[in-house]
């Protein structure tokens, strides 16, 4: 055990010698016996432990247990605890992803606070077999048949060569103290059924099978390099990244629609699931305005692109500008200034600049969403126009319209931020005093691709 644990850190470039390591110490066999591996080798090594409060008091034995083996061997320890069920209420999670994001979270500050270089979890081959399982009946991509990764950012996994089997029998030969959690003899959860209920009807169709299931996850990494690096070029051809969206080409996503894996590997990033697959491909081949929300994105269909957004619509809807000063209270505004207006003052073509005769506005102002039945003069123009109008002429799709925020006066349009100015309220050879807002440059609204 001892000679394979050296061999699959040096074959997996997992560590180099002298590097500070924290272990993630449960009490459990598996974090147990992954200490006590780390004990006679060449790295400086600290311990972390989460006492997450779901057990009563055998948490608290859990946590003692790791406290004297950290004392016992001059380690240095770290602990903390947690009120999991209160975070996971709050924030509406389960139990288990509550003390997932509570540990990651809590390990990476302890990581830099105290120049670790990387944090090792005591993931085994069988854990790693359970979770390839998941994957499978939950659906998933060929990434989620990759299994885990020896190496994955500042988290390392050094037994990830060992079967529970292994595991267990360099614990007894080495007398090592650990705790049993007796939950993980329950099935309610989906893994304990797949470890106590499903691998044991495997084994018996094939005694080696978290070899071979391992074996199988290693060849599905390398066939996913392969096909990450198509999906990669495949995007970097139909696709334009800017500053806050990305474009794909419509016509050139059709020529690949039948095939239903690489439209799921393209848009995986964007958050979309098996379960919205079928929703996705509707909207590619539907008409415009045709769209799909994810946990992350927004993926729009406008004219010959679809639009993947992961800018979020502003909750709020009205500001209130009772002075110069308030206008940065908007987050599309960057600055507002009155200048005076000279013979030799040059007005800004730039439509991220709003020119405005001081003169013509009266506070407060209002900065709102647009609604149907709006209407303003366009600079330059006589006649009035309804702003649904204005934005079917300038083909704003319907993501577009959803961010479009005006400045009114005394129930006037003033400005389309970011976009034209009303013509009452320019400013002429007679004005003496300007008001100039300038919108960031990156504007709430997305301009369609010509």
């Amino acid at each position: 055990m001892i000679d394979e644990f050296k061999k699959f850190i040096s074959e997996n470039n997992i560590l180099k010698h002298g590097d500070k390591i924290l272990l993630a110490v449960s009490g459990g066999i598996d974090s147990m016996v992954m200490a006590h591996l780390f004990l006679g080798e060449d790295y400086e090594i600290g311990i972390a432990h989460c006492n997450f409060s779901l057990r009563a008091g055998e948490s608290d034995k859990d946590e003692e247990l790791v406290r004297q083996f950290a004392s016992k061997h001059g380690i240095p320890f770290h602990t903390i605890r947690f009120e999991t069920k209160v975070f996971a209420k709050k924030n509406k999670l389960s139990v288990q992803m509550a003390a997932r994001d509570l540990r990651y979270k809590w390990f990476e500050e302890i990581r830099k606070n105290n120049g670790y270089d990387d944090i090792a979890v005591a993931h085994n081959l069988n854990d790693n077999i359970e979770t390839l399982l998941i994957n499978l009946i939950r659906g998933t991509g060929l990434t989620g048949m990759t299994g885990m990764k020896p190496v994955s950012n500042r988290i390392i996994r050094p037994l990830l060569f060992a079967t529970r089997q292994d595991i267990l029998t360099f614990q007894k030969q080495y007398e090592i103290d650990y705790r049993e959690d007796k939950s993980n003899a329950e099935t309610k959860y989906i893994r304990n059924k797949i470890r106590h209920l499903i691998i044991p009807i495997l084994k018996d169709i094939n005694p080696s099978i978290e070899i071979t299931l391992n074996e199988t996850a290693e060849r599905f990494s390398g066939f996913n390099e392969i096909v990450s690096e198509y999906i990669s070029k495949l995007r970097e051809n139909i696709s334009e990244e800017k500053e806050h969206f990305i474009t794909f080409n419509k016509s050139q996503l059709k020529i690949i629609l039948h095939n239903k894996a690489v439209i799921f590997e393209l848009f995986k990033p964007y958050g979309v699931t098996n379960s919205l697959l079928t929703a996705l491909l509707k909207v590619i081949e539907g008409k415009t305005g045709g769209q799909i929300i994810t946990d992350t994105h927004r993926i729009i269909n406008n004219r010959k692109e679809i639009i993947v957004s992961d800018e979020k619509i502003p909750n709020k809807t009205q500001y209130t500008i009772n002075d110069d000063q308030d206008f940065c209270i908007f987050p599309g505004i960057s600055s507002a200034k009155n200048v005076r207006i000279t013979e030799t003052y040059e007005i800004p073509s730039d439509p991220h600049i709003a020119c405005i005769d001081s003169q013509k506005v009266t506070f407060p102002m209002t900065i709102r969403k647009w609604k149907a039945g709006d209407h303003f003069y366009p600079l330059g123009m006589k006649q009035k126009k309804k702003l649904s109008d204005y934005f079917i002429d300038n083909k704003y799709s319907r993501f577009d319209k959803e961010n479009i925020f005006i400045l009114e006066s005394a129930g006037k349009i003033v400005w389309i931020i970011g976009e034209r100015i009303d013509d009452r309220f320019k400013i002429t050879s007679s004005t003496k005093k300007g008001l100039i807002i300038k919108s960031k440059r990156q504007p709430l609204i997305i301009k369609p691709v010509k």
